[in-house]
């Protein structure tokens, strides 16, 4: 006797392997309540709280929003700067093999292990003008620390590895097939870079250039000792909230650094949605 099976009946199941969902998915909702969305909340009630007209004057003071436009240049130049040599960096590690590359692999999570200040301590000292670097620097006519530029060095060094640890995985996962077959019909090795590999890296890259920059926007450990630290000049956001909390205005560093962390959400709120959109053209079009 026939069978028939519906459409229902063929389709797929997905079975879960292990129960536990209630009680996983409320304690990470419980962990994300505690640890992000309670400060965050904190954070904004405190805005609130100024009013509209206090809360506009702190956020559009002059000296404010010179320390905006630093911050948001200098992330911007160590995030192209992180976009380039970590995916340099993150090809080495995938493509070759050489003496000594598990040890260069973990120095890229030396950034997270070291506390900021002994990295921007270190750089300090390194970029001064008796220091190491500085002094050949300072013969070229080049000055780093205490310059608008120690705050792109310190903060390129911070946030390189989030480029190089969201590119590696995608790198690794490339099937090496498509490559193979572009050049065997006589595809170039940078045409072969381009067409094939860099659109499979694409949103890998500019996840991880994003995640560079928003890290970059809340730096201030590794920036205070290389900076110098000028009104007008060096001055970096998280500077001005430092400041207002030093005069115990807790209302007002509250609003700056409400300005932080919308610009942080809503550039990462962006690049996922760009990333999703991206993905699901290129399944399309395969």
């Amino acid at each position: 006797m026939a069978t028939h099976l519906s459409a229902a009946d063929t389709r797929p199941r997905h079975k879960r392997v292990l129960p536990g969902l209630s009680l996983s998915l409320g304690t990470s909702l419980l962990f994300i309540s505690l640890i992000l969305l309670l400060p965050m909340s904190g954070l904004v009630m405190q805005s609130v709280d100024m009013g509209w007209d206090r809360y506009w004057q702190v956020i559009s003071d002059e000296r404010v929003v010179a320390s905006y436009k630093v911050t948001l240049w200098a992330a911007l130049i160590a995030s192209v700067f992180n976009g380039f040599f970590g995916l340099l960096l993150a090809w080495v590690l995938v493509r070759y093999d050489f003496p000594g590359r598990r040890i260069l692999d973990a120095l890229v999570d030396l950034p997270f292990a070291l506390p900021t200040a002994v990295a921007g301590i270190t750089l300090a000292t390194l970029y001064a003008q008796n220091g190491w670097y500085g002094e050949i620097l300072e013969s070229l006519g080049i000055k780093i620390a205490y310059t608008p530029w120690g705050i792109v060095l310190a903060m390129a060094f911070t946030s390189i590895p989030f480029v190089v640890r969201t590119v590696q995985p995608v790198l690794e996962d490339l099937s090496p097939e498509e490559e193979e077959a572009g050049m065997t019909l006589g595809a170039s090795d940078w045409s072969v870079f381009r067409r094939v590999i860099f659109p499979a890296l694409w949103p890998a890259l500019m996840t991880g250039i994003a995640l560079s920059f928003t890290r970059s926007l809340g730096e201030f450990g590794a920036v205070i000792f290389i900076a110098g630290n000028m009104p007008y000049v060096s001055e970096i956001t998280s500077l001005m909230i430092f400041v207002s909390l030093q005069e115990f205005d807790f209302p007002a560093a509250s609003a700056i650094a409400s300005v932080v962390l919308m610009a942080s959400l809503i550039l990462l709120f962006a690049i996922n949605i760009w990333q999703a959109r991206y993905l699901r053209r290129l399944h399309g079009r395969s």
